[in-house]
């Protein structure tokens, strides 16, 4: 999982390592190197005194006047540097916007300081990358169980996304998943577009022993949803699953007939379900389906075989909602909740 960008990412902490550290001369002035070489040579001395003194180097360094030892981070060669992590970035799918905000975040975090010789370099680096990475995850996240529980009954769902993505199959995870948690749903086939949907969420529904609503290839969607709502009312069944059509987003007549659905439907959450191994594509897909019916909330599809993680990065900061889940795997128990130290934990593990 992410294997192509946590190497690129181990090559920019390398290439900042190795070319744009600079010596930092601790004191300016004559005075300051003087007390600079007098504090070194009692630090020596030291050394030789006790073979098992603790004298560490922030002694050294905080022995001097007005200056500090150790390295720092210049910006001549940081432009560079920078540049070669933007096309690594590009290349694992993440989007221009996020590439944007990293480089101007480490840019920030980066150029200038000074690292003193007790610290690991790789560690400081590494930890300037996380903070980057977080703060371009960092949108305000949805607890979805605690959703589910708080909200008023029946908790009304709403998935959409194109074909191909793993709509259908993260539809009857998040059934499973309600299931283990004691809660009763109801699935509305409302994807009329295509019949191979409706078959498909015949057999999940089977094997999950959750109730389907469906009619025949065709029929309105908005309908079937609506049956779906007034059965869960009458049945005192707690959340409604709406499958709908696996529209392109550049699709402007079926984009319409959605609006619909979600205007009859009224659902208390839209679910974006986006394949992770789109990239870029994902996120433009998130962005049209966002404009057109604002979607709450995303969950990204087959990340276990996702080597670049440029979609997972880009997703949320583009439409500024939240991914809720990940699908890791065929199972049904295969969907992981997703918040940002996930992310960060499988970057650099």
């Amino acid at each position: 999982m992410f294997q192509a960008l946590r190497e690129k990412l181990r090559s920019f902490k390398k290439k900042v390592k190795d070319d744009i550290l600079e010596e930092d001369v601790p004191g300016d002035s004559v005075k300051g190197k003087k007390e600079g070489a007098a504090k070194k040579g009692k630090f020596k001395k030291r050394k030789k005194a006790g073979k098992g003194a603790d004298t560490g180097d922030s002694e050294l360094l905080d022995g001097y006047e007005g200056g500090w030892a150790g390295k720092k981070i210049g910006e001549k060669k940081m432009d560079d540097v920078l540049w070669e992590l933007e096309l690594a970035l590009m290349e694992s799918d993440v989007a221009v916007p996020v590439v944007e905000e990293i480089k101007n975040f480490l840019k920030k975090e980066l150029i200038g300081k000074k690292i003193s010789r007790k610290y690991d370099i790789d560690v400081v680096i590494e930890s300037a990358l996380k903070k980057a990475i977080m703060n371009v995850l960092s949108i305000d996240t949805i607890n979805f169980d605690a959703f589910v529980k708080s909200h008023s009954k029946p908790v009304v769902l709403m998935f959409v996304g194109i074909n191909g993505t793993g709509k259908t199959t993260s539809i009857a995870k998040i059934a499973y998943r309600l299931k283990q948690y004691g809660y009763s749903s109801v699935i509305a086939a409302s994807d009329t577009f295509r019949a191979g949907a409706i078959e498909q969420l015949e057999r999940h529904s089977a094997k999950l022993g959750v109730k389907l609503i469906k009619h025949q290839k065709g029929s309105d969607p908005a309908a079937i949803a609506y049956d779906s709502i007034e059965h869960a009312k009458a049945r005192k069944k707690e959340v409604v699953l709406i499958d709908t059509a696996g529209r392109m987003q550049t699709n402007v007549n079926l984009m319409d007939e959605m609006k619909k659905l979600k205007r009859i439907a009224k659902p208390d959450m839209i679910i974006f379900v986006g394949d992770s191994l789109s990239g870029n594509d994902a996120v433009e897909q998130a962005i049209q389906f966002n404009n057109t019916v604002e979607i709450d909330t995303a969950i990204l599809t087959k990340i276990d075989a996702d080597a670049k993680g440029g979609a997972a990065l880009s997703i949320a900061h583009a439409v500024g909602k939240p991914i809720i889940f990940v699908g890791t795997g065929q199972k049904y128990s295969d969907l992981d909740e997703f918040n940002p130290n996930w992310m960060v934990e499988r970057l650099f593990e």
